[in-house]
């Protein structure tokens, strides 16, 4: 195993811990101004869903990318990272439901519809949704109203209808109707790509490079 590998195996762990660290404090019981409650099997099936490990790739990627920048607030990109993972786990805990792929385990645990029921698992995804755009928009991310309107409005274009959830859709019809080449390459482009291209992009953001 070469040196340079394992530096990159120490940073993407160091990084994983910190927004692993950083994700359990945004699913603590404690509630946030202007909630009312945090209902806590729902804070359960959330946890759950975020709390069981994995690489933290596009968090890594969001914070590398901005630490390519001069004067940028590792904290202010730890927290991009940890909301844009907050999407992605919403979208496996979807992804797992009966409706979609049906899957009873992910990473090696029952999956949320499992571990509690399917209510639970949409509702603790919609929770993690929203709370991905609370976290860029709170300010305790430490960034110009600008950048994190732009952040927003980013994370928001590389999860609907034209990113993600558009790819998912996509990805579901192809189990009737085969798609070409080109049909592979946009859903793939959606499903998988418009998260990790905004993981890229993000950092630039956060550091208020030019386009």
């Amino acid at each position: 195993m070469s040196e340079r590998y394992q530096e990159f195996q120490s940073l993407l762990k160091g990084n994983a811990e910190a927004v692993e660290t950083l994700l359990a404090t945004l699913l603590s019981g404690t509630v946030a101004a202007d909630e009312i409650a945090r209902p806590e099997r729902l804070l359960a099936a959330m946890r759950h869903g975020v709390l069981n490990g994995g690489k933290r790739l596009r968090p890594f990627l969001v914070i590398e990318s901005a630490a390519l920048f001069p004067g940028v607030e590792r904290m202010a990109a730890l927290r991009v990272g940890a909301a844009l993972e907050c999407i992605h786990c919403y979208s496996l805990v979807h992804d797992d439901l009966p409706a979609m792929d049906d899957d009873d385990l992910r990473r090696g645990q029952p999956t949320v519809h499992i571990a509690f029921d399917e209510a639970a698992a949409i509702l603790a995804g919609d929770s993690l949704l929203t709370l991905a755009f609370d976290i860029v928009a709170a300010p305790e991310t430490h960034l110009p109203d600008a950048t994190r309107t732009a952040l927003v409005l980013a994370l928001a274009r590389a999860a609907g209808i034209g990113g993600m959830a558009g790819g998912q859709a996509l990805d579901l019809a192809a189990e009737t109707e085969a798609p070409d080449e080109a049909g592979i390459v946009t859903l793939q482009k959606m499903k998988t790509g418009a998260l990790l291209r905004f993981a890229c992009e993000a950092g630039a953001i956060v550091a208020g490079a030019s386009a």
